[in-house]
Parts: structure tokens; C-alpha cells; sequence
């Protein structure tokens, strides 16, 4: 009920900023890009330590990405390289996050740490196999949608962790939760990896023996036929 209400008032706000973009004649892939320019910025901020300046700038990434989508249908603009093109920067974008993070735990800081560096990358392989998982799955399927942390979850998470990156704040239990992050967006990742690359495999295997029955079929058909027909050819001398 909760989620409902939230999707249905976010969705009223979501239609009524595109109606305000609408206004102004901009392109939905203009701001596809803009929204990569501003994840970049996030990523600069993460690599320089400023991790709460990096997660409003990525609230602000994460509204472009959710409205050029909105913009892209009110404007009537629907294109198939326009979702192409949203799903390429998408990766630059998950990229540019992680990298940042990479840069911040490498420096020679008290936070530097080569096994975050390790897990940070870690997650980030993750986050960009469960996109590729999907779009090669659904080259096979109809759709594969399965699986817990999708984009706006992995988003939300690295937001919710810079958020919370106060300094001095170690010692708190509701604050400093980017490691806590990454390990989830590490872990969970990789099982949503598995879940559609399992989902695939079940889909793909129903559709083969599919294939294969009427493969089978066809063959015994076409015999039974040729036989009754030259069962009929010899009663037709008979007679």
C-alpha cells in the first residue's frame, strides 16, 4: 500500500517536472546526457571525499534519468535510439560511480583502503552484469525482469550511503553506511546476476523443447500422410 502511494505521487510529480521541461523545448536526449554530465560531477565529489555533496548531486542524476523518459513520452519523442542512447550513458554513469569511490579509497587518506578499492570494483563488475544479463537475455526471451537490484535500487543505495557519510560519524550506528553499501551492491548484485542468468536458462530450455517437439512432430506427420495417400493410390488400382 505504502509503495503504491508513493509511485502514484511520484508519478503525478514526475508528469508535472516533464510538463515544466516540456515548456522550455528540451530535447529528452539532452538531458540523457545532462545526466551524465551530473554523475560525473557526483563521481569527482566522490573521489575528493565530499561524499554528502556527492549524494544530493546524484539525487539530482537520478531525477534526470527518471524524467527524460517522462519527457521522451509527453513530447511524443519515443525513439528506439533514445532508449539506446539512455541505456548507454546508464553504464558510463554506473561506471563513473564506482570509479569515483575506486579514486577515494586508493588515495592516500585514513580512509584508504585497497580491499574497498577491491570490493568497490567488485560492485561495480556486478552492476554492470546484471544490465548485460538482461539485455542478452531478452535477445533469447520476451523479457527478463527478474532479480532484486535493478538501476534505481543500486541509485537509491549509493545515495542513502553518501547521505549518511557524516565526518566524525564512525561511531554512530545510523551513520557512516557506505561500506555497508557496497557490500550490499557487491553481494546482491551478483545474485541478481544468477537469478536471471537461471530464469534465462529455464526459458530458453522450455523454448528449445518447444522448438524440438514440433521439430518431431512435423516429420511423423508428413509420413503418416504420404502413407495414407499411398494407401489410397493402391485401393484406387484394386478397384
Amino acid at each position: 500500500m505504502f509503495s503504491g502511494v508513493v509511485g502514484k505521487y511520484g508519478g503525478i510529480a514526475r508528469d508535472a517536472l516533464a510538463r515544466w521541461l516540456a515548456g522550455y523545448r528540451l530535447h529528452p536526449n539532452l538531458l540523457t546526457v545532462i545526466g551524465l554530465l551530473v554523475t560525473i560531477w557526483a563521481a569527482v565529489l566522490f573521489a575528493r571525499g565530499q561524499f554528502i555533496a556527492a549524494g544530493l548531486v546524484l539525487l539530482v542524476a537520478g531525477a534526470c534519468d527518471i524524467l527524460d523518459g517522462a519527457l521522451a513520452r509527453l513530447t511524443r519523442q519515443v525513439t528506439r535510439f533514445g532508449a539506446f542512447l539512455d541505456s548507454v550513458l546508464d553504464r558510463y554513469s554506473d561506471v563513473s560511480i564506482f570509479l569515483g569511490l575506486i579514486v577515494y579509497f586508493a588515495r592516500p587518506t585514513p580512509d584508504q583502503s585497497l580491499f574497498y578499492v577491491v570490493l568497490t570494483g567488485i560492485a561495480m563488475i556486478g552492476s554492470l552484469m546484471t544490465s548485460y544479463v538482461r539485455a542478452r537475455a531478452e535477445s533469447l526471451i520476451a523479457h527478463c525482469r527478474v532479480g532484486f537490484l535493478e538501476r534505481p535500487e543500486r541509485l537509491t543505495l549509493l545515495i542513502i550511503g553518501a547521505l549518511t557519510e557524516v565526518p566524525g560519524a564512525e561511531g554512530s550506528y545510523f551513520l557512516h553506511k557506505m561500506p555497508a553499501v557496497l557490500w550490499l551492491i557487491a553481494i546482491l548484485s551478483h545474485w541478481t546476476v544468477a537469478q536471471r542468468v537461471y530464469y534465462t536458462w529455464k526459458m530458453t530450455r522450455a523454448l528449445d523443447a518447444e522448438t524440438f517437439s514440433s521439430a518431431e512432430v512435423t516429420p511423423r506427420a508428413f509420413s503418416q500422410s504420404a502413407f495414407a495417400g499411398g494407401a489410397g493410390v493402391e485401393k484406387e488400382a484394386e478397384l
